[in-house]
């Protein structure tokens, strides 16, 4: 069963949690393993589901111990980064240790959410940003997070889920035109978001 909506029965009492959470985690970055794409030098694909999201609620509510009032807010801000059944969802982070150089490129990048872009089977899929904040400032910075959207035609899914072909993903930006190939493991993890 491919879940798409995580609701408050899914959520494990906190004392239960802390008990299993190092298990949890750890079959949890098993699990991350495969939904992962390092896209040029700074750009990582982190593609989401139901299970990344329970992860991901489950630790909001263990570190800031917010309780029952904290868990709308937590379903609110993960659920629409579950895929729905025709689409890929993915958190694309730009990871530069150094503040000073990711202050510099993340300058550079402004609007690149728009320009984000999954190629199967001849098709383009054309990444949608999430829309609950703007990602770009208006002097041009990008945010080091972004979330993006893949909405996949019935074409593109089947040439996803045939396994021939390559899956690319990339950004178009004039300032950061990278290119990755999926690899096999990572296809094969992500083709079970689609129905």
């Amino acid at each position: 069963m491919n879940l798409r909506r995580i609701d408050a029965s899914a959520i494990v009492p906190l004392g239960e949690y802390g008990k299993q959470r190092g298990e949890r985690r750890k079959r949890m970055a098993e699990i991350k393993k495969d939904r992962r794409l390092e896209v040029g030098p700074f750009a990582t694909f982190y593609f989401e589901n139901y299970e990344t999201m329970l992860h991901q609620v489950h630790e909001m509510l263990f570190i800031e111990k917010g309780g029952a009032e904290q868990l709308p807010d937590e379903l609110s801000a993960y659920n629409p980064l579950i895929p729905q059944g025709r689409e890929l969802v993915a958190t694309v982070m730009f990871e530069i240790d150094d503040p000073v150089r990711r202050a510099r490129v993340l300058a550079e990048l402004g609007g690149i959410e728009n320009t984000a872009f999954v190629r199967v089977g001849g098709e383009t899929v054309r990444g949608v940003p999430e829309d609950d904040q703007e990602r770009s400032r208006e002097d041009g910075k990008a945010s080091s997070v972004q979330f993006i959207r893949f909405p996949f035609t019935p074409v593109a899914i089947a040439a996803f889920k045939s396994g021939t072909g390559d899956v690319i993903v990339g950004f178009d930006h004039p300032n950061y035109g990278h290119m990755a190939m999926m690899p096999t493991a990572v296809r094969k993890a992500l083709a079970a978001d689609f129905d």
